[in-house]
């Protein structure tokens, strides 16, 4: 073969590449639809896996994937009656680990869960010693159980669990045994969060409409003309009407990286191609300062422009203001003056405040801002080892998603209520670990005492733990498991499953002392920290901050600026959200476009995410970078407080409890990171503070029960729309 011929044989193969790229999209929007239908096919009662599977041309087990609640009686039947035929777990062997057992009841003493009728253990089910913990008398300083006894040093047998459970769960890493695994409980060398020692510099901003071409900067107002609101488009005429220049664009209604969407397989590649689209003059930032960001970000929603001129120094972002908050149609003006708000609130604790181009940008420029510059933490706070990070980034999930369908749910619901919680991050922020983590391997925790074991627990960690759901339970799942994808996670409920995962203190404690039925949680392996408070200041700063907004958005009398301080509140909150997302420090993936001319070009390791005549984008990963702010540690343990307190929530002041698991069983139809939908309605108080339960919506029925995320969502905004116009009770 001569160079021609090898070049012309190139050429044939990225026409095939392309080729297959549409048809692998063509073939993907397919199977959505059909696992879409396969949901809402389980929905009618007499639904059988048996009939689907041949229609949908799946195997058996492939349908109970997708939709669990079709598993036939028999796999589950067999599974247990013949544990010697199910397939053996691929988790490692793990040494004798203890059982940790939920307490009996001692005298009037009250589970921090909130029931005053806890099952006794032989209620559960099981033999073993018992736990007994009281309610702590602060949300601060709980208080240690009296007792806790030795749990038993050879585990109880496992479960078996459903076959069709066991082929889709996905395995977790671990910490290897031995001197390797003791080597990750360490920080990395010269990489430690400390309080900045210089001052962000303010970005000149501009807010535009593209659909009306409203065009607001400080207090002028301009009308542009946007044909095509292409980003040069963008650039240009901005920069022709303010020719001293600007720095960051906010689009605030009109998403004109969405305009070619028919164009494209996918709301990525359309919003690439737009991103990568010729800019004559202008070319792709390289990023500059402290706060060092270089070339496009592509997201199918906010995604970030980077633009700096050929022959000279300016530099502009274009970005989207839903990056904040959710407009709702606001005009540019109004925007311009939340912003405006939100700085001189901000302002008011910290006096260097500046707003940068994203909320987890700014929330987490103001956390360094409070960092102490005396006392134990005067050198800053270490990160720890790449190890440990990696370990909680593919075992920490974040907020709690799940639906709930028929037939765990009626067909028909009475109605569908949703419970949202307020400003709910803010409430878990008041302890973080810190120092050098210890490890807790099975053998140490059996040695400890039930008062060390109990204080461990409430403590600040991250448990391996292998799970087994009671057999007499009816109620949802309370622990993450698992699930087949990257990073999906579901929450067994099924009695007799046992299951093996990683989950935090708030959300053990949580399934050891509910009201319903405890559950049995082996610790084969913890992650177990010193208790701090490094975020503490910076939260109480932003909730006060967030009331002060939230007061001005409740009294001003002015419509406009009533809109304003409810989305600078929005916005606070928005910082404490993505700015707690920020210190999990995902391994970082970079995205380039390449010509089609150089395609030899495009790095060997990179995959290849959209392309046109022109342009190729491609992405690859980075891993961790030398990120000094990383805490994974710290949005893991925030994370696991906020799926506990959405299960389980004592409001001592009312003396009542909030949360799922104080809902009738049956009447929990979804869960959506901090809301709750519930088929009625329940009295749990609100007074406006974070963590409360709100009401935010009530759509009477009966309905049908939704399947998909998008049915779920459509009920949520009908419930929203007609709980906002329902008339208020008197002395309400």
């Amino acid at each position: 073969m001569d160079a021609k011929t090898y070049n012309a044989e190139l050429a044939e193969l990225r026409v095939l590449r392309d080729g297959i790229r549409k048809a692998q999209a063509a073939l993907e929007r397919l199977e959505t639809d059909r696992a879409r239908k396969i949901n809402a096919l389980a929905g009618y009662e007499k639904a059988k896996a048996e009939r689907i599977a041949p229609a949908a041309g799946l195997s058996l087990a492939d349908i109970v994937a997708i939709a669990p609640i079709l598993a036939p009686d028999r796999l589950i039947t067999a599974a247990q009656a013949n544990p010697a035929h199910v397939p053996p777990s691929p988790e490692p062997a793990a040494p004798p680990s203890p059982a940790v057992q939920a307490p009996e009841p001692a005298g009037e003493t009250a589970l921090p869960s909130g029931t005053e009728h806890a099952q006794t253990s032989a209620q559960a089910g099981t033999a073993a010693p018992a736990m007994t913990r009281p309610a702590p008398e602060t949300a601060a300083e709980p208080e240690l159980p009296a007792t806790l006894s030795a749990p038993p040093s050879v585990p109880a047998p496992v479960a078996a669990t459903p076959l069709a459970a066991q082929a889709a769960q996905r395995t977790l890493p671990g910490i290897p045994e031995g001197l390797e695994g003791d080597r990750w409980f360490a920080h990395t060398a010269n990489l430690v969060s400390t309080h900045p020692n210089f001052t962000q510099q303010a970005r000149s901003t501009v807010f535009l409409d593209t659909h009306t071409g409203v065009l607001v900067h400080r207090d002028q107002t301009f009308r542009i003309d946007l044909p095509t609101a292409s980003a040069a488009e963008i650039l240009n005429t901005v920069l022709h009407v303010l020719p001293g220049g600007v720095e960051r664009i906010y689009i605030t209604t009109g998403a004109p990286w969405h305009r070619q969407a028919d164009q494209h397989p996918f709301l990525k590649d359309t919003v690439a191609a737009w991103l990568n689209a010729p800019t004559p003059g202008w070319r792709t930032d390289t990023g500059r300062g402290k706060d060092r960001m270089a070339g496009h970000f592509v997201h199918p929603r906010s995604p970030v422009g980077r633009y700096q001129r050929e022959h000279g120094e300016q530099h502009v972002e274009i970005r989207s203001v839903g990056e904040w908050f959710d407009t709702e149609g606001t005009e540019p003006a109004v925007i311009r003056d939340a912003f405006v708000l939100l700085w001189k609130a901000l302002r008011r604790h910290w006096p260097d405040a500046v707003l940068m181009g994203s909320p987890s940008q700014t929330g987490r420029d103001l956390w360094t801002r409070t960092i102490p510059t005396k006392g134990q933490y005067a050198d800053g706070y270490p990160v720890l080892s790449e190890e440990l990070r990696g370990l909680f980034h593919a075992t920490a999930g974040q907020g709690r998603t799940e639906l709930i369908t028929p037939p765990r749910v009626p067909a028909q619901l009475p109605a569908l209520v949703e419970y949202d919680r307020t400003f709910a991050y803010a409430k878990h922020t008041w302890k973080s670990g810190v120092g050098i983590p210890r490890r807790v391997t099975a053998a140490t925790f059996a040695s400890w005492s039930q008062k060390e074991q109990t204080k461990a627990l409430f403590a600040c960690g991250h448990w391996h733990v292998r799970v087994t759901v009671p057999a007499n339970w009816t109620h949802i799942g309370i622990l993450p498991a698992p699930a087949p994808g990257d990073r999906a996670w579901h929450y067994p409920a099924t009695p007799g499953t046992t299951f093996t995962t990683w989950a935090g203190g708030p959300e053990i404690h949580t399934a050891l002392s509910n009201l319903h039925t405890p559950w049995k949680i082996e610790i084969l392996d913890g992650i177990l920290f010193d208790d701090g408070k490094p975020l503490d200041d910076w939260s109480k700063k932003l909730k006060e901050a967030w009331s002060s907004l939230t007061a001005q958005a409740d009294l001003n009398g002015d419509p406009d600026q009533r809109t304003a301080a409810h989305l600078a509140a929005r916005a606070v909150r928005a910082l404490l959200l993505y700015g707690i997302g920020a210190f999990a420090q995902r391994p970082r993936t970079v995205t380039g476009t390449t010509p089609r001319t150089m395609e030899r070009d495009v790095p060997p390791d990179a995959e290849i995410i959209g392309f046109d005549d022109q342009t190729i984008t491609w992405q690859r990963p980075t891993g961790f970078t030398r990120d000094p702010n990383a805490h994974p540690e710290w949005a893991a343990h925030i994370w696991s407080s906020a799926r506990a307190a959405l299960l389980s929530q004592r409001h001592r002041d009312d003396n009542t409890y909030a949360g799922a698991l104080h809902a009738p069983p049956g009447t929990i139809v979804a869960f959506r990171t901090d809301a709750v939908y519930l088929t009625q309605p329940h009295p749990w108080p609100h007074h406006g503070q974070p963590g409360d339960y709100l009401n935010k919506g009530h759509l009477p029925g009966p309905i049908t029960a939704p399947t998909t995320e998008d049915e779920l969502l459509t009920l949520r905004d009908r419930g929203r729309a007609a709980h906002h116009a329902a008339p208020t009770p008197e002395g309400a």
